[in-house]
């Protein structure tokens, strides 16, 4: 589970979010990059090393047959490449939704599909919730989407598809409003593509009740505001 109350990976302090990039080095790589986010004691960890890891979950997801992707999503968070907020989110979420769908029956070459997810998943950095105005969460959804269709710039149908799941998402955590939550976009974002590969490709996967248990590890947690709240659910 992600350290209490911590944003940074290194020293657990606040992020703090700048106007514009500045050079920073990695504080585990030493990679010098272009960056607006760094810790409020000056640390910065880049994105291949907050995921670092994330390449474990070919075994975990070729290894699992349930339906529901938010149960799998959920093996995955809990892997020590799994951090309260990050870029890992923008692969977990198309990565459980590519297994629920094959498992549930849809025409899928999985372990071909797993690795196009993550080559995607990996090219949208952390913020872009914030700094793009596309979550990675239902933009992981858009490419689970585009990939189980076959999308590519030129299509039709599978083009449209594919927009239109990253759209819903996008919608549907605008109303929601910020500050961001991993968790709980991600949730959304299953959710959507549930009912959405179940509406226009006829695939039924599975969903039970998503009971978020992270609200103590987000300082800026929604609290009872968020319908992913246990205690909505009492």
């Amino acid at each position: 589970m992600p350290a209490k109350n911590g944003e940074c990976l290194i020293c657990k302090a606040p992020l703090e979010y700048l106007e514009r990039d500045e050079v920073m080095e990695c504080a585990v790589c030493r990679k010098k990059e272009s960056s607006k986010t760094r810790c409020v004691r000056g640390h910065y960890v880049c994105d291949n090393c907050h995921t670092r890891g994330l390449g474990k979950i070919f075994g975990i997801c070729l290894a699992e047959a349930g339906k529901d992707p938010c149960k799998i999503l959920e093996k995955l968070m809990g892997q020590p490449f799994s951090h309260m907020h990050g870029p890992e989110h923008h692969v977990m979420v198309g990565a459980s939704l590519l297994t629920a769908y094959r498992n549930a029956g849809g025409d899928l070459d999985l372990p071909a599909a797993l690795t196009e997810m993550q080559a995607r998943g990996r090219k949208v950095p952390g913020g872009a919730c914030g700094f793009w105005g596309c979550c990675g969460a239902g933009v992981s959804a858009g490419m689970y989407l585009a990939i189980v269709s076959g999308s590519n710039p030129l299509a039709g149908k599978a083009w449209g598809m594919s927009n239109a799941m990253t759209g819903r998402v996008l919608t549907e955590l605008g109303e929601l409003g910020g500050p961001r939550c991993c968790k709980r976009n991600a949730f959304v974002a299953l959710r959507s593509a549930v009912e959405y590969t179940r509406e226009e490709l006829g695939v039924e996967m599975e969903l039970g009740q998503i009971a978020c248990r992270y609200s103590r590890y987000n300082n800026q947690c929604h609290k009872k505001a968020c319908s992913f709240n246990p205690a909505n659910h009492l």
